[in-house]
């Protein structure tokens, strides 16, 4: 079996190349370089040292090494969506667009349909139902990703491997310094690559701009101070408002008026919700639930909104625009244009998500 391996020159990519020489495999690694791309030129992610560890990696176990720039496929797709769902007023995910359309999609259509596998550092595992792959939660529930890879679809999921998915990432550590891995106390990447070392903020403002609005508490409707635009904000934030006697929190945008609705306390009611729609609900194996959806039933389920260890539990339907998920506990921060991520009842596998609307 030859297998494309995709190493970013992290401690999680490089123990996953460790582990599959330890089962035979001598996979061919690919750095993918991204960037963002504008009118005053190409900005890269800082990469030299992430090249010069992954070369090394491949030099220690005898893989063939490739850097694939799809640095104007990322701007197209992910850094585009990115943008456009900021100025509707969504809070978009590019860490989903960027498995599904970068890693699995443009990374497979110029390399990796030559390969039977590719294989990742992400925390996930495949299992099996009846012979058909699933994406199915990994060992460690801190670390676990599979919310991240929820929009792939089943031809992804079937040619991934998640060598690392088995382990905690203690034990990736360990594995690391007994290999003498130069990642092995690397810090985990954080935030987007395409940013770099750019502050998300200023990112917006080149360009989105600003534009002065009021704040508002949503009880009263007493205008308490202004804004820069609404796309600097988020449902459910509370850094960078800048209003006294707090703490506020975001809990409603209008766009048209370009008004941000703010809710104070730590724990104030106006940030929680119990049903979550779905603008679309996506499979990545098998439409498991079609039959009893469409006839009206509602499914016990686990899902998350958010990167959390932690599971809700509850119950998915379908409506007349769509799905809706009830939770069976209040949740914080329901905002439109994240992804759902839905899990069988026992938080194993991953059976769909969907766009929050």
């Amino acid at each position: 079996m030859n297998i494309a391996a995709l190493v970013s020159g992290g401690v999680d990519s490089s123990v996953a190349v460790h582990l599959l020489k330890e089962q035979g495999y001598t996979p061919d690694i690919f750095y993918i370089r991204i960037g963002m791309e504008d009118e005053e030129g190409y900005i890269d992610c800082p990469a030299e040292e992430d090249i010069e560890i992954t070369s090394y990696i491949a030099r220690k176990y005898g893989c063939r090494f490739q850097e694939v720039n799809l640095h104007k496929e990322y701007w197209d797709n992910v850094v585009a969506y990115t943008i456009d769902s900021v100025r509707r007023g969504l809070t978009p995910n590019p860490d989903v667009m960027c498995n599904k359309l970068i890693k699995f999609g443009a990374f497979e259509q110029r390399c990796g349909h030559l390969y039977d596998r590719t294989a990742t550092g992400h925390y996930a595992t495949i299992d099996h139902v009846n012979g058909t792959p699933f994406l199915a939660t990994a060992k460690d529930p801190v670390k676990d990703q599979t919310d991240f890879l929820s929009q792939l679809d089943s031809q992804q999921v079937a040619k991934l491997m998640f060598p690392i998915g088995h382990l905690m990432k203690s034990q990736v550590r360990d594995i690391a310094h007994e290999a003498h891995l130069p990642s092995a106390d690397r810090k985990d990447s954080q935030g987007i690559c395409f940013l770099g070392k750019i502050n998300y903020n200023d990112f917006l403002r080149r360009y989105l701009g600003e534009r002065e609005g009021k704040i508002v508490e949503l009880e009263t409707g007493r205008i308490l101070g202004t804004h820069k635009g609404y796309w600097f904000h988020t449902i459910g934030q509370r850094k960078g408002l800048f209003l006294g006697g707090g703490p506020w929190f975001v809990v409603k945008k209008d766009i048209d008026e370009n008004v941000l609705y703010v809710s104070q306390g730590y724990d104030p009611d106006a940030q929680y919700g119990y049903e979550i729609n779905l603008l679309g609900f996506h499979y990545l194996s098998l439409p498991l639930w079609d039959e009893q959806l469409e006839s009206g039933e509602t499914l016990d389920v686990k899902f998350k909104i958010r990167h959390t260890p932690d599971f809700a539990q509850g119950h998915l339907s379908r409506t007349a625009d769509g799905y809706r998920i009830v939770s069976d506990i209040r949740v914080q921060g329901i905002a439109a244009g994240q992804y759902a991520t839905i899990y069988d009842n026992d938080a194993h596998l991953v059976v769909a998500s969907g766009m929050i609307g």
